[in-house]
C-alpha cells in the first residue's frame, strides 16, 4: 500500500459555507501506511485544510466521538486561517519512537533515527510481555549509549500496583528512565503512582482527552504535561494549558503527518523553555507522507518550518474503502459539534 490523496469536492460537502466562511479553499483526504503497527492500526487517514495562513490537519482517530473530535477541526481551521505565534528557536529537539517490536529491530530504529539522542520506548502492549519491554528497552539503551535519554509509554495500560512493579524493572533495565508517559488511565491512579516511584510521571491521554487538562496539575499527579496540539484544539489553547499548569512541557505528535508535526514544531518552539525532547519526530513511522519533504530529524532535530501538500492528488472519490464518504459525513459531524 503506498500513500494516497484525494481532493474533495467543497461543493459536494454538506458544510461548504461553513468552511469557506473560516477561509478553506481546499479539503483533501489522506491515507498513509505506517510502517510497523502503533496504536493498534496500520494505516493513517485524516483531512487536509488549506487557508490563506497555509495548511492545517484535522486527523482525529476513528474511536473518538465527534464531540472529542471536534478539537481536531478546531486546531486544523487554526492552523489553516490564523498566523501562528513567532518561533522563539528554529529547530526543536526529538526523540526516536521505538514501537512494540524486538529488540534487534528497536537497535536499527535508534540508530536510523537521524542522530536522536532521546527514545520513547512503547510498552504495556498485548502483545508484548514485561520481560519483552525489559529487552526493548536494553536493546535501546545499548543503542543510545549511557548519555541517552529513555522514556516508556504505556498509554495507560497498567493498573496502580501493575505500574509500580513494571516501572521498578524498567528503570532498572534503562539504566535510569526519564519519565514514564501515562502509566494508568485516571488522575488518581497517576497520583498514587507517582507517590509510589522514584521515576516521573508524564502525563497524556490526562490532559489531551480530559474536559479539564489542568486538572493533573493541581493533583500533582504528574511532573511533565505531554502536549499535542490536534487533541487541545490548537496552538493557542495548548500554550494556555501548558502557561497555566506551572508543568514543564513535551510537545507530541498525535500521529500527524508532516503537515501537522510542522505546527506542532511552532507550538514547541514557542514555548518559553524547552528541557525535554518533544515526541516530533513519527513521520518516520510512516510509509511515506503529504509532502515531497517530509519534516525528519537532523542530528537530534526538526526545523521550525510550515509543511506543504506536494505530493499527487487525485480525486478523493477514488480512495478506497469509500474514504472520502466517510470523511464527509464525519467533517459535517465535526461542524455541528462546533455551532
Amino acid at each position: 500500500m503506498s500513500p494516497a490523496i484525494g481532493r474533495m469536492q467543497l461543493g459536494r460537502l454538506r458544510v461548504p459555507g461553513r468552511l469557506a466562511r473560516a477561509g478553506i479553499d481546499e479539503v483533501l483526504v489522506f491515507r498513509v501506511p505506517l510502517r510497523h503497527r502503533f496504536r493498534r492500526i496500520d494505516v493513517r487517514d485524516g483531512l487536509l485544510l488549506h487557508g490563506p495562513h497555509g495548511w492545517g490537519e484535522c486527523s482525529p482517530f476513528w474511536d473518538y466521538d465527534s464531540a472529542e473530535s471536534a478539537a481536531w477541526l478546531r486546531a486544523g481551521l487554526e492552523a489553516a486561517t490564523m498566523p501562528l505565534p513567532a518561533p522563539l528557536r528554529e529547530t526543536i529537539p526529538v526523540n526516536v519512537t521505538i514501537p512494540v517490536v524486538g529488540p534487534q529491530d528497536a537497535a536499527r530504529l535508534v540508530a536510523a533515527s537521524g542522530g536522536c539522542t532521546t527514545a520513547k520506548v512503547k510498552v504495556a502492549d498485548p502483545r508484548s510481555t514485561l520481560a519483552d519491554d525489559c529487552a526493548r528497552v536494553e536493546a535501546v539503551r545499548q543503542a543510545l549509549g549511557p548519555g541517552g535519554r529513555i522514556r516508556v509509554d504505556a498509554n495507560a495500560a497498567w493498573t496502580v500496583d501493575e505500574a509500580v512493579a513494571a516501572l521498578t524493572e524498567l528503570d532498572d533495565a534503562a539504566g535510569g528512565l526519564e519519565y514514564a508517559e501515562q502509566p494508568c488511565r485516571s488522575v488518581e491512579e497517576l497520583a498514587r503512582v507517582r507517590a509510589r516511584v522514584d521515576v516521573p510521571i508524564a502525563a497524556d491521554e490526562s490532559v489531551r482527552r480530559a474536559e479539564d487538562p489542568l486538572a493533573v496539575a493541581r493533583a500533582g499527579a504528574a511532573d511533565v504535561l505531554v502536549i499535542k496540539a490536534q487533541p487541545l484544539g490548537g496552538v493557542r489553547r495548548a500554550l494556555d494549558v501548558v502557561a497555566r499548569s506551572g508543568l514543564d512541557a513535551v510537545v507530541s505528535s498525535a500521529l500527524d503527518t508532516s503537515v501537522g508535526i510542522s505546527v506542532a514544531a511552532h507550538l514547541a518552539a514557542s514555548l518559553p523553555t524547552l528541557d525535554h525532547a518533544c515526541g516530533l519526530a513519527t513521520v518516520e513511522l510512516f510509509d511515506g507522507d503529504v509532502t515531497d519533504h517530509p519534516i525528519l530529524p537532523t542530528c537530534g532535530a526538526i526545523p521550525v518550518t510550515r509543511a506543504t501538500v506536494e505530493a499527487p492528488v487525485g480525486d478523493a472519490a477514488a480512495l478506497p474503502g469509500g474514504l472520502a464518504d466517510r470523511w464527509a459525513e464525519r467533517l459535517d459531524a465535526l461542524c455541528g459539534e462546533l455551532r
